[in-house]
């Protein structure tokens, strides 16, 4: 459905000479990549787009920077009535699902100001056609899912108006506290004597083994044996 003109009101538009050689340039690159396949996330023809990532690369050849989003590209630029669209605008589609009001898909207008019908390029998650493409908005699905045109040639530059980021604030130095010197008398070095008494450690492999004789207590002989070995010795 076609926004009120009403809302547009007060927007001027950028020089037609300088946007239209943009625009053309744009459009023909994205045709260009037509037939590099579907992948979600996307952004290069080596390994394929996905909507938001082909939209990306396409502007980025030319300098002008947008997201790698669709919900963000929604809000890039400046809106436009669906009547007004022209190449190089970014028409932006709800997902899908039915009834789906977030935004979805999204493609770089080909059609010229006023031409119906509105054709655009875009990466086509299509089950069919899983690839870069162009497809058109009225009598097709997308005219149930259209939301908004936006024109983001002739703007300033989407990077440059994002804010740069703040740097930290640097920490104000801390003060050095005074410090106060005080002598200290070197300590006097150990006197060392000149000779060492050593401590002389008997090897115990030098001293010889000291053997005490112990004597053999002698065994005694009963009264009984002592006669009769007195009684022999007389006898012989």
């Amino acid at each position: 459905m076609t926004p009120p003109t009403s809302s547009f009101a007060g927007l001027r538009e950028p020089s037609a000479p300088a946007l239209a050689a943009t625009a053309d340039s744009v459009v023909a690159f994205g045709l260009a990549q037509r037939g590099t396949p579907y992948v979600y996330a996307g952004v290069s023809p080596l390994t394929g787009f996905d909507c938001s990532g082909f939209i990306m690369y396409t502007f980025a050849r030319f300098g002008v920077a947008v997201p790698h989003s669709t919900a963000l590209l929604i809000d890039v630029g400046r809106p436009v009535p669906r009547a007004e669209a022209q190449p190089g605008d970014i028409v932006v589609f709800t997902g899908t699902a039915n009834p789906s009001t977030t935004p979805g898909h999204a493609g770089i207008v080909i059609s010229r100001r006023g031409e119906t019908p509105l054709r655009f390029v875009h990466a086509s998650s299509s089950r069919r056609e899983p690839f870069v493409k162009v497809s058109q908005v009225e009598n097709s699905d997308y005219e149930r899912r259209f939301m908004q045109v936006r024109r983001v040639l002739g703007q300033p530059n989407l990077a440059a108006t994002r804010p740069a980021p703040t740097k930290p604030t640097a920490k104000a130095p801390i003060a050095a506290l005074p410090a106060r010197q005080v002598a200290v008398a070197p300590a006097p070095a150990p006197a060392l004597p000149k000779t060492l008494a050593l401590n002389p450690v008997a090897h115990p492999a030098s001293k010889k083994p000291v053997i005490k004789k112990v004597p053999v207590p002698k065994k005694a002989v009963p009264a009984s044996k002592r006669k009769a070995s007195a009684t022999s010795s007389v006898r012989k």
